[in-house]
Formats: structure tokens, sequence, C-alpha cells
């Protein structure tokens, strides 16, 4: 039977009267490639931030590896990784010494430490990078090893928020080639993302606009239901309904305003 890693139900997050997440309900699968997929301020990263047990929800219910995220938020961020859309390893700090600091963060000491990062060292291709300045690390081999240390700890569940942003079309294929290695040995990983084509590399997404979750499916699912020939045309297609609907209503109000 597939485990579930992730349940939520109704979902809902607000900051005052603005509704950042709007009613989200979702299942995901262990070991499944989960992708985010919307517009600046979609609330992609607020619903992570709430899974992760760093937001409480305003409404709603939400299961992290059997864990309500509202009672069990310290539980939920150990059994976790995350890597932001921010940088957020030490800049002066090199290569080992951030794996030092977050395996230390994670209670990795001695000798068990030591392997675990060395076997980061050498997953990610860092070996005799040590040494280096995360500083001076090319923005690629930075996001190795930001993604290095979320999983220092080696946690069954990753979330990663715009975790390519910025690089090349090169190192974000090596990217999402360790992503799909990770997913293959049984982590789920959620990733959000401003790529469409990286859309493509996921089990399933969940397209959101204006913090409503408006279609869910694998990539080949929604290309089919839309009739489209690739997931930017689907997200196009669905994004420019979205507006027109709200057009539609602001049009209906401001009519009977006028009248």
């Amino acid at each position: 039977m597939t485990q579930v890693a992730v349940h939520t139900e109704n979902l809902t997050r607000r900051f005052g009267d603005f509704v950042a997440v709007d009613g989200v309900s979702l299942e995901v699968y262990r070991g499944e490639i989960f992708g985010f997929l919307g517009a600046n301020g979609a609330g992609k990263t607020t619903l992570i931030r709430m899974l992760c047990g760093l937001l409480r929800p305003s409404s709603g219910t939400a299961t992290v590896l059997g864990m309500d995220v509202a009672r069990d938020g310290e539980k939920i961020k150990q059994n976790l990784g995350y890597m932001s859309q921010r940088f957020s390893l030490y800049q002066d700090l090199t290569v080992f010494e951030n794996l030092e600091f977050y395996s230390g963060v994670y209670g990795l000491y001695g000798e068990k430490g030591r392997r675990r990062q060395e076997e980061i060292l050498n997953l990610f291709d860092l070996k005799g990078l040590e040494d280096t300045l995360t500083a001076d690390l090319p923005l690629g081999f930075k996001q190795r090893l930001a993604l290095g240390c979320a999983l220092v700890h080696d946690p069954p569940l990753l979330f990663l928020d715009e975790p390519t942003s910025g690089v090349d079309p090169r190192a974000r294929r090596h990217f999402w080639q360790h992503i799909q290695s990770l997913a293959e040995s049984g982590k789920t990983v959620f990733v959000t993302t401003h790529y469409m084509e990286e859309a493509e590399y996921c089990n399933r997404v969940m397209i959101m606009s204006a913090g409503r979750a408006i279609a869910t499916g694998s990539p080949r699912e929604l290309k089919q239901r839309y009739g489209k020939a690739s997931m930017q045309e689907v997200f196009m297609a669905l994004s420019s309904a979205e507006s027109n609907e709200s057009n539609g209503k602001n049009g209906m109000v401001t009519a009977g305003e006028d009248a």
C-alpha cells in the first residue's frame, strides 16, 4: 500500500484580510516528487511554510509524516529538510564548515557526523572543495551544497523552495538528477518552481493562483486534460482563464455600481 507523506484538508492561511492560502486539499505519497507551480504571490511559499511547521494554519488541517502541523511543529522540523529560495548558507564559512555546522544543528557529532559529511561531499560532487569559501563557489555548486546541508540528517521529506532560481540550464538539469535520485531512494520531495519545463520532472504538480489550487495531476494528465503540448501551455491557459474570470467578476461589480 502506498504510504501518505502529507495530507491537507481545506488548509488556509490569512494575514489580516489577505488570504494567502485558500482551502487547499492535497495528498502526497512517499517517494513522490510533487511540484507547486504558480506566479509570485500564488501562495506556494506560504503553503510550504505551514507544512514545515514554521507557520500555523488559520483554519483547516494538515498532517506531515503522520504529525499534525498545528501541534507537532518541532517534531516535524526534525524529520524534514528545507532549502529556502534565499540562499541560506554561511558565505564566510568553507564548504566543510557549513556541513559541520548543519550536522551539529541536527545532533550529528563525532564519527557519525564525519561519515555523513563525507557521504554528502561524494553525493554532490563537492570533493576537493572542502576548504573553499562558500562565497567563492559558482552558484550551481552553492545550490548543491545547500541541498547537501538540507539532507545532512537524512530526512524522509524534503522541501525545496525555488531551488534552481538563477542557475543556468545545465546546472538545473544536474540538480534535478539529484532530486530524481532522492525520490528513487524513497524520499518525498516538494518543489516550488517558476520554470515550467521543470514541472515535467515531477510525478504530479499542483498549479496555484491567488492562494487556491486550480489544477492537480501528473504533467501528462494535465496536458491531456487541457489539450496542450507542454506544461508552459497548460499554465498559460489556466492563468488566462483565471484572469478572465477575475476580470469578469470585477466587471459585474462595476456595472452594478454604475447602474
